[in-house]
């Protein structure tokens, strides 16, 4: 099982604020719902600082004066006050939470969507657990920064200015005291927040890796059961595991550091303003009362200081799962072509008996130009792997591809479809360039089914319709008899049967029929299939491949064929080699020319070093 890894950048200096800033196109809706929440959460905090200034009433008023009466007013006052808090703070919390779950939600569906309509290349390049870990660990972190980090870096922001303020107002010295560690503490949190924004990034890579390992090993439980590899499997975890504790506790150890100065600087500031406070009382220069309020504002400060270390890493966090959510946005998009004319229509061939050629085309088939492919990762010293494709295919007729393994095959058929793009040549469809044709047009006009058949998490009907979203349940059941695919009746629902993620509720040769008949069932004008019968039995074979001449009669196809008998299914034969068309003909005249197609059908070919020349 190879392991993709995302293409991880190098850790780089980047503005925490930037990052976030991208996040606004998707708060500016919710902007005012936003704002209230953060008026809502101010308004809670700024109650609370009257509290020390109530406080140092009481004290210099009933208590000084031993006036009853004149306190429970002030109790009462009091009580309002955290009533008041309370209930704003209720606000915050069902103001903003049906907003920030819109905004999660559309932030997911355009992650989803990008996906979908990235090509094939970037999925090739990256592992799903990371995909995976953004769609999901990497949401809820930066869903949870909205909702409460990024209003109280506000809040608090707001509140220990107002604070500052109003010490300065009780006794500027001791307000002096309390704010001398303000200095050394913002060097700190600058030098803290560089290296926890890296190990941030790294923590939330290797959690993606960590995904990864966890989907393989769910969906390949039988491999490793069968190969007796569930141990290894679990070693390879064990290790991702533990990279990731390491950096945990690399951020957790640089939290600690943090957080342990946050916290004992401003104790210890707060000792010396009380120190010089009970000094100035004690020389008639400040109020018992006085003291308790400045006191009570201090210690009404703690939070908004000991929460900074806090609010900032997780600033960091959902800065990084910002930049990793856009790496997937960012991801350059393949050439899109807009649709040839509103409501234009591919021609019915069924109702002519016939295949009309494509609009503004001619009935050529299919024809490959000098193409040539080579893989975006490959490395820059090894030649292309394919050097060249002529290749006509006539209009209405078949034609198989065979090669030796690993002569670029599948990565042909996957060009007709524009799965990957073409390095350079061209390929047309009736005459027109598939360049010139929409993605979501070229793929009505030409059906795949791939050696590997994949089938999702959903009824037999759902699978095999994905092939022709339009099509009739007569069009279904024709599908499925070409398919030889009978079995479905004997399901417990039919075609409504759930087939399990993967297809794994069925056998080898049921998903491969199923997905044959997904490629079939919208009468397509291209057929491509990459050796659809792999996994058929002697006489299963048999039946698909009478079933599937009457397809082929009406379709002009490529059929990648590795046996004798996909290659009777076809009108002519191509030999590819060395990334090049090296023999075009039929089966027989072939056997009678071509010494490497000869080895090829008898089994040979693996004597045959790939690139010597045909004897």
């Amino acid at each position: 099982m190879a392991e993709n890894q995302a293409p991880t950048p190098a850790p780089a200096r980047r503005s925490t604020v930037r990052s976030l800033l991208r996040l606004w196109p998707y708060v500016r809706p919710i902007r005012w719902r936003l704002a209230a929440s953060v008026g809502s959460a101010l308004l809670a905090a700024l109650s609370l600082l009257l509290v020390p200034i109530v406080l140092g009433r009481i004290v210099d008023g009933p208590i000084a004066d031993h006036d009853l009466d004149a306190l429970w007013p002030l109790i009462a006052l009091l009580l309002a006050l955290g009533l008041f808090e309370a209930g704003l703070f209720y606000t915050r919390r069902v103001i903003l939470a049906r907003p920030l779950a819109r905004v999660e939600t559309a932030m997911r569906g355009d992650l989803f969507a990008r996906l979908q309509r990235l090509p094939v290349a970037f999925h090739d390049r990256w592992g799903s657990g990371q995909l995976l870990s953004r769609a999901t660990s990497d949401m809820f972190t930066m869903r949870l920064f909205l909702t409460f980090p990024l209003v109280f870096l506000i809040v608090n922001s707001v509140t220990f200015l107002a604070g500052t303020a109003l010490m300065f107002t009780q006794d500027w010295r001791l307000a002096l005291i309390v704010l001398l560690p303000a200095g050394p503490l913002l060097l700190l949190t600058r030098r803290f927040e560089t290296g926890y924004s890296d190990a941030a990034r790294r923590a939330q890579d290797q959690n993606g890796d960590l995904a990864t390992v966890i989907e393989e090993s769910i969906l390949g439980i039988r491999i490793l059961k069968a190969f007796g590899r569930h141990r290894s499997m679990a070693e390879r975890f064990r290790g991702q595991a533990h990279r990731l504790r390491r950096t945990e506790l690399r951020k957790a150890g640089l939290l600690a550091n943090l957080w342990a100065v946050i916290v004992g600087l401003p104790e210890l500031a707060l000792g010396c303003a009380l120190a010089a406070g009970c000094y100035l009382v004690a020389h008639d220069e400040l109020t018992t009362g006085t003291l308790v309020a400045f006191l009570s504002t201090a210690l009404a400060l703690r939070w908004p200081v000991e929460s900074l270390g806090w609010l900032l890493a997780y600033a960091n966090e959902a800065a990084t799962a910002t930049d990793r959510y856009f790496e997937v946005l960012d991801a350059e998009l393949p050439d899109e072509k807009v649709d040839e004319a509103p409501g234009e229509k591919v021609p019915d061939e069924r109702a002519t008996g016939e295949r009309a050629p494509l609009p503004g085309g001619s009935p050529d088939g299919i024809r490959l130009t000098g193409v040539r492919f080579r893989y975006p990762d490959a490395p820059s010293d090894t030649p292309d792997l394919l050097r060249g494709i002529d290749l006509h295919i006539r209009s209405g007729e078949t034609m198989a591809l065979v090669g030796a393994t690993g002569s670029g095959k599948t990565t042909l058929t996957a060009l007709l479809p524009r799965l990957y793009e073409a390095t350079a040549g061209s390929i047309t469809l009736d005459g027109r360039d598939i360049r010139e044709l929409s993605r979501e047009r070229l793929r009505e006009l030409v059906a795949v089914a791939f050696e590997e058949p994949t089938l999702f998490s959903a009824t037999v009907r759902e699978n095999v319709l994905m092939g022709a979203p339009g099509a009739d349940a007569g069009q279904l059941a024709t599908a499925l008899a070409t398919a030889q695919a009978g079995f479905v009746e004997k399901l417990p629902d039919g075609v409504e049967t759930e087939v399990g993620e993967q297809g794994l509720s069925l056998s080898g040769g049921q998903r491969q029929r199923l997905a044959l008949a997904r490629a079939v069932v919208g009468d397509p004008a291209f057929l491509v299939l990459d050796d659809p019968l792999s996994a058929l039995d002697v006489h299963t074979e048999a039946l698909v491949e009478q079933a599937l001449r009457q397809v082929l009669g009406s379709t002009t196809a490529l059929v990648v064929a590795h046996r004798p008998s996909t290659v009777l299914l076809a009108d002519r034969v191509a030999v590819l080699a060395d990334g090049r068309i090296e023999a075009v003909g039929t089966h027989q005249d072939l056997l009678r020319t071509s010494t490497r197609y000869r080895e090829l059908m008898s089994g040979e070919a693996a004597l045959v070093p790939e690139g010597s020349p045909a004897r």
